[in-house]
Order: structure tokens, then C-alpha cells, then sequence
């Protein structure tokens, strides 16, 4: 079972558009997930245009792929390396951690994700002291 950030189940990102490099709604990941889509981004017109910027166009639908191009305010699976590099730039989209898989930890430090968080846990003072 994959965990998220907080060390609990991941949960579900998105379905509207479908997400998740599985197409499964979650910010799955294995092997062949080379880029770590493992940030449950809630996409904002401020990151969607950094990440065209930086010739990630997470705007234009690519159907061959089963994307369908976002909007600011859809949740989607993003790259942790792309995500990281939004939130050195200032432009960083927000991010729901139970949605987010802890391999992204591996790229990513929690203080950064937690800093952009839409569903902090009722005792977020734990976070601050993950190792």
C-alpha cells in the first residue's frame, strides 16, 4: 500500500480530470514512473504559466495521452522535480499532503510542501519535526 507524506494511506487527487501517471485518480508511482508524479498539485494560473515557462505545458490537451490540458484549480499529479523547481521560482501551486506520495519526499522536503498545504492536519505542529 503506498503512503503518503504523513505516513498515512495516499488518498485519492483527482478524477475530474482523470489523474495520476496510472490513470487511477492517485499520485501513484513505481519503476516506471521516471518523473516522480507524485505531488497532488491544486494547479494555479501563477504555477500553469512557470511550468509553461519552463516547456512543461501542463495547459495544452494532448488526448493521445489521456490529457486533457488544466485550468487553475484542477488537482493533477505533478512531476516533484517541476513542482520543486515552481516553488524555488515563487510560483509553487498548492498541495493536498494525504494526496501526495511520500516518494516525493525524496525530492521534495515536507517543509516545502507543508508551506504550500490546503489540508493541514488538526496538529500541523508534528510536521515541523519530521526528520
Amino acid at each position: 500500500m503506498a503512503l503518503n507524506v504523513l505516513g498515512g494511506p495516499l488518498e485519492p487527487c483527482g478524477t475530474d480530470p482523470l489523474t495520476g501517471f496510472y490513470r487511477d485518480g492517485c499520485c501513484s508511482s513505481g519503476p516506471e514512473d521516471r518523473g516522480s508524479h507524485t505531488i497532488c498539485a491544486v494547479v494555479t494560473t501563477e504555477f500553469l504559466e512557470h511550468q509553461l515557462k519552463i516547456g512543461n505545458d501542463l495547459i495544452t490537451p494532448m488526448p493521445q495521452y489521456g490529457f486533457p490540458g488544466l485550468v487553475a484549480g484542477d488537482r493533477w499529479c505533478v512531476t516533484a522535480a517541476n513542482w520543486l523547481r515552481a516553488h524555488l521560482d515563487g510560483a509553487a501551486a498548492y498541495v493536498v499532503l494525504a494526496s501526495t506520495n511520500e516518494r516525493a519526499l525524496e525530492i521534495v522536503p515536507l517543509q516545502a510542501l507543508v508551506e504550500h498545504a490546503v489540508d493541514v492536519p488538526p496538529d500541523p505542529g508534528a510536521l515541523l519535526d519530521w526528520p
